[in-house]
């Protein structure tokens, strides 16, 4: 069914590769029902929507596309929702803002089964795709350094060294070695082999404790938000949503679809530059924002720590699939999730040497040619910088076609390209993010 022998994998790695996934990304389900707490939106309720929407989306991810890719609430649309569209503008509420979602869920649906967003796929330029997969690397690096401590922020220089004598970053830094020598002897398995014994060691040292037990039941405290998309559309048009709804629709298409192309590329999936079954993968995010809008949880995107599971050797949906099937599991295991991934330097050690794996892709870039090599520069350098990877892409599509006219190669630029960076140059100049 997943193909394993034609994609050189086998279960045992998939299945890994799946745990590995799993553990570096299930925070999730901790940080978005925190993050959208400050909306007003109940813990319990946007727990177990996370969980319904990350199960739906990657288990498309898995049976149609057979993409080892993992599907959740984006992070950054979470703190746009609850921030800008919800704190920042009067007499919306949070299920007026749910509405917004959903409706832009619905619009992405249909965007997904034309052939417009993989036709998006192709037109990005090779150089920027190699841009988008290097930016991701050192995006993910830099989340992986912060989350523990090691880079922390500074008040004249934005960010600098932490204290490394921290129990947090002590932990990453040990982690990170342990890691890093089962990788080098070639152990399979070794970025969660790896987690496993940072784990360990925060238990023994008192870092990781489980106080509030291992076990409680999943619940929606408000039933389902949404159940009625004439409601909600004109919740949209009552509110003159219309930006918000723009705002969501360009962000999340662009986090995927470059997401997709970053973990897409390091697992040597893309043929001739192009992404197969690129319409099953796209509609994966785009059905589970739909849903996960319902039960009340911000835009699901594909997930940048998919990447970890593809360097442990994930090559096909089966690694979704195991991804999905620990989600679903998470739900009745809501105290220990809660408390494994409260501790960050577990999971960091893997996001760090992923980063430095995906980071390779800057070698295909051609740096002897300005027009091609500074818009790949800019999403490299403006992903991590504004914790932002549609905002990278953006400053990638804006500064591309122009570089190309002043070239007088205007020709090469794919027509969906102008379009974008007017787009996008509405987006980061007019309007919130």
């Amino acid at each position: 069914m997943f193909k394993l022998k034609e994609n050189q994998t086998n279960t045992k790695t998939e299945l890994l590769a799946g745990i590995t996934t799993f553990f570096t990304m299930v925070y999730i389900v901790v940080v978005n029902p925190v993050i959208l707490a400050d909306a007003g939106v109940p813990f319990e309720q946007v727990f177990t929507a996370t969980i319904i929407s990350a199960v739906v989306g990657t288990l498309w991810m898995a049976l149609f596309a057979n993409y080892p890719i993992a599907i959740a609430p984006g992070m950054g649309l979470n703190a746009y929702f609850a921030y800008s569209v919800v704190g920042g503008q009067q007499n919306i509420n949070y299920e007026t803002a749910f509405a917004a979602v959903f409706i832009a869920g619905i619009i992405f649906v249909i965007l997904s089964l034309t052939p417009f967003r993989e036709k998006l796929i192709d037109a990005i330029p090779e150089n920027l795709k190699y841009g988008i997969s290097a930016g991701i690397g050192l995006f993910i690096a830099f989340i992986g350094m912060r989350m523990t401590g090691i880079i922390v922020a500074h008040p004249s220089n934005l960010v600098g060294l932490g204290d490394l004598q921290s129990p947090s970053a002590l932990l990453a830094i040990v982690g990170l070695a342990v890691t890093l020598i089962l990788m080098a002897l070639r152990i399979n398995g070794a970025l969660f082999l790896g987690m496993i014994i940072t784990g360990l060691i925060a238990f023994l040292t008192n870092q990781l404790s489980f106080d509030q037990g291992f076990i409680s039941l999943p619940s929606l405290p408000e039933g389902l938000l949404i159940g009625n998309p004439i409601t909600a559309l004109s919740a949209v048009i009552g509110h003159s949503l219309y930006a918000v709804v723009f705002s969501f629709i360009l962000v999340t298409i662009f986090d995927t679809t470059g997401t997709m192309i970053g973990v897409a590329n390091q697992a040597g999936l893309m043929k001739n530059g192009k992404l197969p079954r690129a319409r099953q993968a796209l509609l994966s995010d785009s059905v589970a924002t739909s849903i996960g809008a319902m039960f009340g949880t911000s835009p699901t995107t594909a997930y940048i720590e998919s990447t970890s599971g593809v360097a442990a050797g994930g090559r096909t949906g089966l690694t979704s699939l195991t991804v999905a099937t620990l989600f679903f599991l998470s739900a009745f295991f809501g105290p220990l999730v809660s408390a494994v991934s409260g501790i960050s330097a577990i999971t960091a050690p893997a996001l760090i040497i992923v980063g430095s794996m995906m980071m390779g892709s800057i070698a295909k870039i051609k740096w002897d040619e300005l027009d091609e090599a500074f818009p790949a520069f800019l999403v490299i350098l403006s992903m991590p910088l504004t914790s932002s990877i549609s905002t990278g892409i953006a400053l990638g599509f804006i500064s591309y076609p122009i570089l190309k006219m002043v070239k007088g190669k205007w020709r090469e630029v794919h027509p969906l390209l102008y379009i974008f960076a007017v787009l996008f140059f509405y987006q980061l100049a007019f309007l919130p993010h």
